[in-house]
């Protein structure tokens, strides 16, 4: 795994990349990595004030309906799932992940997957409860279940911060994982349904993310997204048409 100051090298030939995307979405993770990449991409709007992710158009990209899609040259069908397009992203380019014969691959494997299958998804769930149970109390049952879920993830990977002695979930070098985490973390304190999630009773992930805001490429890519001020560590919701689900 390269050195977090060491730049990726550049394909000779390079990849034409399409982002498609909304505000503050997941979208967020893959544009931090590709921008981290010094990679060139376009960036291809998503109104989800109008449901645009549910449209014929865009089911044809993703039949989930969900954001972010990428779409690669050379690939045989559009890209989707932000942990699977992470990892593309770093095997492509060969940085921001462990080498598949290294030693920590396994480590990241596992928490890409956990963050994606279990936090994100978790999270995910949390914000829309009414999508998946009909009635009131089974509704605040399951927001009350899935607060405790989304709150022992992150004691999890606060755990292993303080097991790899950090900075990074990985330890000394940061990879796509912490980018994902950093997001995570943002909508976990702002769109919460019963309060946020307080990220004081993780200092490590706090850390974690006073270290990623001072990265340019994270810089420029919240720049890009409209996100203002301290985007993780103290972060204020993005008030822009389009990102309302």
């Amino acid at each position: 795994m390269k050195d977090i100051d060491e730049a990726p090298v550049k394909d000779e030939v390079s990849v034409h990349y399409r982002l498609h995307g909304s505000p503050d979405s997941a979208n967020l993770v893959v544009r931090m990595v590709l921008e981290e990449l010094g990679e060139a991409y376009e960036y291809v709007p998503v109104d989800r004030l109008i449901s645009e992710q549910k449209s014929e158009t865009y089911r044809k990209l993703n039949p989930q309906g969900l954001i972010p899609v990428l779409e690669v040259q050379g690939q045989d069908a559009p890209l989707f799932e932000t942990g699977a397009i992470i990892q593309y992203l770093a095997d492509r380019h060969g940085a921001f992940a462990p080498e598949p014969a290294s030693p920590e691959r396994g480590r990241f494997l596992k928490w890409l997957f956990f963050i994606s299958n279990t936090l994100h998804a978790d999270l995910r769930i949390s914000f829309k409860p009414h999508r998946y149970v009909a009635d009131r109390s089974s509704i605040n049952l399951l927001a009350d279940a899935l607060t405790g879920r989304i709150a022992s993830g992150f004691q999890q990977l606060e755990q292993e911060i303080a097991a790899t002695g950090g900075p990074y979930l990985l330890g000394r070098k940061v990879t796509g994982l912490d980018h994902y985490l950093a997001a995570c973390a943002r909508w976990a304190q702002l769109y919460g349904r019963f309060g946020s999630w307080p990220i004081d009773t993780s200092p490590r992930i706090k850390q974690l993310l006073v270290e990623l805001e001072k990265r340019p490429a994270v810089r420029q890519a919240c720049r890009l997204e409209m996100i203002e001020g301290s985007p993780f560590v103290s972060p204020s919701p993005v008030t822009l048409p389009g990102i309302t689900a």
